[in-house]
This record gives C-alpha cells, sequence and structure tokens, in this order.
C-alpha cells in the first residue's frame, strides 16, 4: 500500500511575494509546485492537496466592490467557492502534465468543499480574520456605517474588514473525498479551509467567515487517514526566538515541547502559530507532521530539511 500524505500548499505556491497574480505568474508558480509533488509520488507516495486562497479571493472581492454599480456582488462563501475552483482548475491541469510526463497515470479532481462550523462558536462575537482590499479610515468608517461589514485597521497599512475565523467541525463532502482517495484519485479538497457553512432545515447555508487552511487541513490528514501531514511555506523551517540573537532552528520536537513553545509566545498569531497549531493536533492523533518550504519538500521526507512533529521525539 503507498504511504499517504496531505500536503497543504500556502499561498507562495501560487502567487509569490512581489507579484501582481496574472494568469500567467500564477501557471508559473503552480507548474514547479506541481513538479514537486509528482516527484514525491514517484517515490511511492500518495499524496491528497489542500491550499491556501488568500490572495484569489482577496482579488475577488476587489472585483466585487469595484463592480458593485454594474453587477450584483457575491458573498464571501460564493466568492470562497469561486477561488476553490479556480485554483483547482490550475493545480488540475498542470498536475496531469506532469504525473502524463512522468509516467504516472493518476486521475485528478477537484472537490469544491464545505467545512461545518459553530454558530455559536466564539470567533464570531470577535472577528479578527482581514480579508479583502486595504481602505483609508475615512471610507472604512463610512463603509461601517451601512452595519454590513466589519473594518480594522490592520498593522498601521490602512483599515480593511475582518470577519471570524471560527474552528473547522466536519468537512460536508467527508464521503466524497475518502471515496475518491481510496480509488486511488489524487484529490485537491478544503481549498483555503473550505466554504464555512452552518447547518439549517434541509441542509446547509454558507456563512460569512473564513476558516484556517491549515486548521481544516488537519481535519482532512485524518479523515484520509494519512501518515504524514506536510505544510508549505515560505521558511526552511520553524524558528524559537525569531529574528533575535538567540534564534534557533527546530528540527525533530515532540507535540508537548511544540506546545510548550506555543504557550511561550515564539510563533506569531497570523502567520506560524496556526501552522504549528494545526501539525501539533494532527501529530496528537499519530503519524508525523512537517512545516517547510515548497522547494525542500523532498528533502523534508527524507528527515534532511523543515521541522517534524512527533507525538514523541
Amino acid at each position: 500500500m503507498e504511504k499517504r500524505l496531505v500536503i497543504a500548499l500556502g499561498g507562495n505556491a501560487i502567487i509569490r511575494p512581489g507579484e501582481r497574480g496574472t494568469v500567467e505568474e500564477q501557471r508559473r508558480n503552480v507548474a514547479l509546485t506541481c513538479r514537486q509533488v509528482a516527484a514525491v509520488m514517484s517515490r511511492g507516495y500518495q499524496v491528497v492537496l489542500t491550499h491556501g486562497n488568500g490572495p484569489q479571493v482577496g482579488n475577488i472581492l476587489i472585483q466585487n466592490e469595484e463592480a458593485r454599480s454594474l453587477v450584483p456582488p457575491m458573498p464571501l462563501d460564493v466568492c470562497g467557492a469561486q477561488s476553490q475552483g479556480q485554483i483547482g482548475y490550475m493545480l488540475q491541469s498542470e498536475l496531469a502534465r506532469e504525473l502524463a510526463s512522468a509516467g504516472m497515470n493518476v486521475p485528478v479532481v477537484t472537490v469544491v468543499t464545505q467545512v461545518v462550523v459553530d454558530p455559536a462558536d466564539p470567533a464570531f462575537q470577535d472577528p479578527s480574520k482581514p480579508v479583502g482590499p486595504f481602505y483609508t479610515e475615512q471610507r472604512a468608517k463610512r463603509i461601517m456605517e451601512g452595519g454590513q461589514y466589519v473594518m480594522k485597521e490592520d498593522a498601521h497599512r490602512g483599515w480593511r474588514r475582518v470577519v471570524p475565523s471560527p474552528e473547522p467541525r466536519a468537512l460536508v463532502e467527508e464521503r466524497a473525498i475518502r471515496l475518491l482517495v481510496d480509488a486511488g484519485v489524487l484529490v485537491i479538497a478544503s481549498g483555503g479551509g473550505g466554504i464555512p457553512v452552518r447547518r439549517v432545515a434541509g441542509g446547509w447555508e454558507g456563512v460569512e467567515a473564513v476558516v484556517d487552511k491549515d486548521l481544516t487541513g488537519q481535519k482532512l490528514a485524518r479523515l484520509v487517514e494519512a501518515e504524514g501531514f506536510l505544510i508549505l511555506t515560505d521558511v526552511d523551517r520553524v524558528f524559537i526566538h525569531h529574528k533575535t540573537e538567540r534564534e534557533q532552528p527546530l528540527d525533530r520536537v515532540s507535540t508537548g515541547q511544540a506546545r510548550r513553545y506555543m504557550e511561550e509566545g515564539h510563533f506569531a498569531a497570523g502567520s506560524m502559530l496556526p501552522k504549528v497549531e494545526a501539525a501539533v493536533r494532527f501529530a496528537e492523533r499519530g503519524g508525523y507532521s512537517i512545516i517547510t518550504a515548497l522547494d525542500r519538500l523532498s528533502l523534508a521526507l527524507e528527515g534532511r530539511a523543515g521541522t517534524t512533529i512527533t507525538k514523541e521525539v
């Protein structure tokens, strides 16, 4: 039986810092990403992919704002679904090309994934996740007068809309994903953390929120019984005492050690903290998690790069 991995792609796998996010740029980055994935699969791993969608959904929200006098703006859950289809399409296309050139006949499919959240989650009382474009303080306050959005200043760069970021409870498409993965299909699922939904009479209803992609990713990894959960970001390893003279890279740590580092405040809430939290949650149930850079993927699987988190060291 093939060893099964869930790989969570960060935003830099699709749009790199300093890029405008044109289709040509995104395709070029996706091609490099898919080459890495195909190389891993050629070594006998079965892969399930998930990905971020921050830049893409941000661009969709800008398009909504600029064109609202011409076409009706779409709610955040619909924008999330749009981004899942957009990114999934590019990944499917490039993966098919790379797998074929490597002589692997593996079907690839994107599952537009809904993730269940609890309407009583405390996050709904304290919206904190920035989405969409930056505004001046004056414009932001005008928008808030309409009572539709909550706006906050974001690191002195301007004002942005903020939405709740609740905990993922379950994936609506769990059975479909499991059937596809067990049939040997390369599945791309829960993009952007999934489309947050709540249960209503007769089905599901989208909510204005954003779920952390890595927290949903570790649920996906447990669902498909993966042995490894890999979070690919823009750094080679996780650091403690980051950007100080005491800076120290972490190679292998236990879940207990990682939790102590989290409690000591070593990881930034908006960047590394949710990644480490997700990695720890998966490793606590068995298996291993790795946090590393995209171009270090193969080396990380050999134990020569990245930060590996396991229940025991």
